[in-house]
């Protein structure tokens, strides 16, 4: 199923991400920086929710207080407590 994630306080604008079983595909990041997250979205394909958050969460960008890492990992928390929720 895919999931759209609208980020805060980072130059990408959204993350589109597929979700089967705790494992994410097909990440795309919307604004950003495009080489980057492009190797960011290779990386974490076929990673599950927990490896994303281990890795992600908390990566800051400059003086900001977030970074499209960190936003993947908030975006796939979610996206897996609205799966859970559903179910």
């Amino acid at each position: 199923m895919e999931y759209v994630y609208k980020t805060k306080g980072t130059c990408s604008s959204q993350i589109r991400f597929d979700i089967d079983e705790g494992i994410i595909t097909n990440v795309r990041f919307l604004g950003g920086c495009n080489g980057n997250l492009k190797g960011i979205s290779s990386l974490v394909e076929g990673m599950s929710v927990s490896e994303i958050q281990n890795k992600l969460k908390g990566i800051k960008c400059g003086f900001k207080g977030t970074s499209c890492p960190d936003q993947l990992a908030l975006a796939v928390t979610a996206a897996l407590e609205e799966t859970e929720k559903n179910c």
